[in-house]
């Protein structure tokens, strides 16, 4: 629920992964820290109701401790201080279709040992270089939560590191929304971006005072 955040202290000198999260200006995102609040979670989500802004661009509504909350990409970029330009796509099981994107070339730097890499291998994170597997972690806790582990990739998983990889902007905000909005819908999902949102209730002047607060692991 709540999600994890990065030692930079000791990851910058030590990966590969903390410059491509920098080159895309997606640090402050993995460094959030703030202890999350099940109970204004779970208020948050089962009050959800999806909106659209004057422009016709997709957001969502709630309602926590009688405060209105307002969600679009661009102000939930700006309480998270990451950007809200670049591409969207979202695919649940088959590979996204993007202009430049092949599956076969980002499994070659994935897997590089194996020879007979193809759309439909097995994605395990076993095979994958210590950076590629810390930043599917961080896609999967902070990014685009699952509640299936870390032992395999998705194809949208996969995608959004060739992103991260080849430099390419992506709406993350937009998919946050949506993955919300995903899990409000799929009644055993698990409540995703708890830490997130404690950042979004503050925006809101929703207070916590009194409020039992559960420490974000790292």
């Amino acid at each position: 629920m709540g999600g994890r955040n990065i030692d930079l202290n000791f990851c910058s000198s030590e990966f590969s992964f903390v410059s491509w999260l920098e080159d895309l200006n997606l640090i402050p995102l993995v460094q959030i820290s703030d202890p999350f609040y099940i109970k204004l979670v779970k208020e948050f989500y089962s009050n959800l109701r999806m909106a659209s802004n004057h422009n016709k661009e997709f957001a969502l509504t709630s309602t926590v401790k009688g405060e209105r909350i307002y969600l679009d990409a661009r102000i939930l970029a700006s309480i998270l201080h990451i950007p809200h330009t670049g591409l969207y796509v979202f695919e649940n099981k088959k590979w996204p279709e993007v202009e430049g994107f092949h599956p076969n070339q980002i499994l070659s730097i994935l897997y590089p040992n194996d020879p007979n890499v193809h759309p439909n291998m097995a994605l395990t994170t076993n095979r994958l270089s210590v950076d590629h597997r810390l930043l599917h972690h961080l896609i999967v806790q902070q990014i685009l939560p699952t509640g299936g582990g870390y032992a395999k990739l998705s194809r949208m998983q996969v995608f959004l590191m060739w992103c991260i990889l080849s430099k390419i902007e992506f709406c993350f905000p937009l998919l946050m929304l949506k993955t919300m909005v995903r899990a409000f819908s799929q009644k055993k999902s698990v409540l995703p971006f708890g830490s997130i949102l404690t950042k979004v209730f503050l925006h809101f002047h929703i207070r916590l005072e009194g409020e039992v607060a559960t420490k974000l692991k790292k």
